[in-house]
């Protein structure tokens, strides 16, 4: 009797503590449900806002992609709106002959790079008389530096003008090769900023110990201090190679394209946006309008295409180097402390 109770009982627990662990697991279940839901949700949301804001700012270069390498008969063909019935390279072929891209395009190299060069030197040398020569008065000179940021090139585009024209520097790359390098370049303000702010935030222990070996200023500086800012070189080269190489204002107020001698992209791609007729006198040298008709090319979207086209060939080697410098680019951000 004693042990039949006493199995009943056991029996008795035995199905209360299964249906207490069934509830529990069911219970652990349903919140592991809810938590891959909940973290699926979240992340199908980042997702399609990431896809659909890469979306918006990719979409004028894969419609100026898809652009390029249309066939022109496409334009008077209202059912093409975005892929081409027929694949070509003609458009490009024509962008490189009306913006005559290769020697344009090893000018605006050249001119960028030693631009940058220019600039690397003179502002860092700025910044660093900012930042450790300290003298009476410096902090109110710096207080100017800062305040070319502010004011617009065009408010000084006259007396500049003026002033290289008295130096007979006019129609010639050597008036942009003056202003970087003596600190007046394209944004020189806010480069100076950056290096007087990353030499601020070095040692002072650099600066004394080479002192003690017997170095100068400039000796400290080029061998101690300039090797030690590889951030700020970075940041302030790849800025300064972009805004030269994108660089219309001061190249049109200096008229560096003048002669025609010194073709530069930038003035190129005004060229064909604003002066049609030298794009079809140059179409027409080339034989480019017999090869595509007439009603092909009186049509005002090709104008419009070869634009495009040629604005895509400007971007593409900035592109291509983006991809090379792209982690030591974000690196030297970060280092210059910008995006705080």
């Amino acid at each position: 009797m004693k042990t039949s109770t006493f199995t009943n009982y056991f029996n008795k627990s035995k199905d209360f503590v299964s249906e207490k662990y069934e509830a529990f697991n069911t219970q652990s279940r349903k919140v592991k449900r809810q938590k891959k839901l909940k973290s699926f949700s979240s992340l199908s949301f980042t997702y399609f806002f990431l896809i659909g804001l890469c979306f918006v700012i990719l979409f004028p270069t894969i419609q100026q992609l898809l652009q390029a390498f249309r066939a022109p008969q496409d334009l008077n063909d209202p059912s093409v709106i975005w892929i081409p019935k027929t694949w070509s390279t003609l458009n490009v072929t024509i962008s490189i002959k009306v913006i005559d891209y290769w020697k344009a395009l090893f000018n605006t190299f050249r001119l960028a790079s030693m631009s940058m060069i220019l600039q690397l030197f003179s502002t860092s040398l700025a910044g660093y008389a900012f930042a450790r020569l300290k003298f009476k008065g410096s902090n109110i000179l710096f207080m100017f530096v800062v305040f070319t940021i502010v004011v617009p090139p065009q408010a000084l585009s006259l007396t500049r003008f003026l002033y290289f024209r008295q130096l007979n520097l006019l129609e010639t790359r050597w008036s942009i090769y003056l202003m970087n390098g003596l600190g007046m370049g394209i944004r020189s303000g806010i480069f100076i900023f950056i290096f007087r702010q990353f030499f601020a935030g070095l040692p002072k222990e650099l600066e004394e110990s080479a002192q003690i070996d017997g170095a100068g200023v400039l000796r400290t500086f080029f061998q101690v201090m300039l090797p030690n800012a590889r951030g700020a070189l970075v940041t302030v080269a790849l800025f300064s190679f972009v805004w030269a190489w994108n660089d219309s204002y001061f190249v049109g107020l200096f008229n560096l394209n003048a002669s025609g001698e010194f073709p530069l992209l930038t003035m190129q791609l005004l060229n064909v946006a604003e002066n049609t007729q030298s794009v079809y006198a140059r179409l027409s040298y080339s034989g480019v309008l017999a090869d595509i008709g007439q009603d092909i090319w009186k049509n005002p979207l090709f104008l419009s295409t070869i634009s495009n086209v040629s604005a895509l060939l400007i971007m593409s080697p900035l592109l291509l180097g983006y991809l090379f410098v792209q982690k030591g680019f974000v690196e030297s951000i970060e280092r210059t402390g910008i995006v705080g």
